[in-house]
């Protein structure tokens, strides 16, 4: 019988991710532009995003050996859970008391330590829901999701911003993070409990079992490329995000409206883009080839972005998250099939500590430049270094990269053998 993607628990999955994501997009909306205004600084609102990840760097590589030897249903659902409450709480703190930065940089800090590990059972847990030979449609339909929220709910969070104010927006986020982590708990799955009865988890354990995943990156070099180049893009992206609220917020014939659909067409592209890999399969021999192009894409039209009139500006954004969403799935869905299942939390806490630990560091020194520089200067810099990335990392290592976009091939299946022994 031919495999269903929408199975029960992969339905209870998508309907959780759906209200979490929904009150992210408002609530995070909300935030960037609270800070801002709060504070006029591109390096305040750096700061903040490189305080909030810290947590991302640190909690992963601690967590993520006891992860893989525990069933990772109770982290999802208890993070989203405590992470609803830590919402709801800031919202009825602003409703009394006035927005305090030293005070949000600890609250925000609080929240990475419980988005973190939560960010880590999901990615985890995720490919265990998906019916083997369908990865690419369930990678799809995530990487439709987000995109299609953020076209339905940044114009919405734009209005209600203005309308209910921040604090509301916060607490009804919570409210819809609380509601996710009920909706997690129906999920059944039988995950493999790899400690023996009776057997406690030990510091020697740990220094085990890190060493274990660490031994298997070594002779991954496609893996560890991939994960580099990741980490630069993503640290790029985030540190270049400040920059667009204050070219938005302070340009002449640019406002706040104007950057909510400055992001839906990024968006909708994206929601595009994860509808159509939904639907068509792109031939093995052709995948490498094809997360290439995007790539050095996505890098030419950063470096010219701001320098475009806004219609303009509007296409590029919607090319970009058209190409990018197809590029994003076809490398979660390789990657992750591609990494054991017994390894999956520890190689993913690594992947998510290089990323966390770049943007960390580039969101400061993007925020840096931005208080010196001309913000378009600044963001065509951005974009010169995710190309000059991209040909450092995923063209110079393509022949084991390739092996894990195109497993049909015979080169990779004879890695995956050796993998296998």
């Amino acid at each position: 019988m031919k495999p269903r993607l929408w199975t029960r628990n992969y339905t209870l999955l998508i309907a959780a991710t759906t209200l979490g994501a929904i009150g992210g997009t408002a609530g995070g909306f909300a935030l960037s532009f609270l800070v801002f205004d709060e504070t006029g600084s591109t390096l305040a609102a750096a700061l903040i995003v490189a305080i909030q990840l810290i947590p991302y760097f640190v909690l992963p590589l601690l967590l993520a050996p006891l992860m893989d030897r525990l069933p990772r249903k109770p982290f999802l659902v208890g993070g989203d859970l405590l992470n609803g409450l830590l919402y709801a709480l800031m919202g009825l703190y602003l409703l009394r008391f006035r927005f305090s930065y030293a005070g949000y940089l600890a609250y925000s800090l609080l929240l990475a330590c419980l988005g973190s590990f939560d960010e880590l059972a999901y990615s985890s847990i995720y490919p265990k829901l998906i019916p083997e030979g369908l990865e690419q449609k369930g990678y799809a339909v995530s990487t439709t999701l987000y995109p299609l929220l953020r076209v339905l709910m940044t114009p919405l969070a734009a209005v209600l911003m203005d309308t209910l104010g921040v604090a509301w927006m916060l607490i009804v986020q919570g409210g819809l993070s609380i509601l996710a982590a009920l909706t997690e708990s129906g999920i059944r799955l039988s995950e493999q409990h790899r400690l023996a009865e009776g057997q406690r988890f030990s510091l020697r354990m740990w220094r085990q079992d890190t060493a274990e995943a660490i031994r298997y990156l070594r002779n991954e070099p496609g893996l560890m490329n991939i994960f580099s180049y990741s980490a630069v893009t993503n640290g790029v992206s985030n540190g270049y995000y400040p920059v667009l609220v204050a070219f938005f917020r302070t340009a002449p014939g640019f406002s706040a409206g104007m950057y909510s659909f400055f992001t839906v067409a990024e968006f909708l592209g994206r929601a595009l883009g994860g509808a159509v890999q939904y639907r068509v399969t792109i031939p093995d021999r052709r995948k490498y080839g094809f997360v290439f192009f995007v790539q050095q894409f996505y890098g030419l039209m950063d470096m010219c972005l701001l320098w475009l009139p806004y219609p303009a500006m509007l296409v590029n954004r919607g090319l970009c998250g058209f190409l990018g969403a197809n590029s994003a799935t076809l490398r979660e869905a390789a990657v992750q099939r591609y990494i054991p299942e017994s390894l999956r939390a520890r190689v993913n806490a690594f992947s998510e500590m290089m990323i966390m630990a770049s943007i960390s560091v580039l969101s400061l020194v993007i925020g840096a430049l931005g208080e010196i520089m001309d913000y378009r200067l600044c963001l065509t810099l951005c974009g010169a270094a995710t190309a000059l990335a991209c040909w450092l990392t995923i063209w110079r290592r393509r022949k084991p990269i390739r092996r894990i976009y195109e497993p049909a091939t015979p080169d990779a299946g004879c890695a995956n053998a050796q993998k296998a022994d």
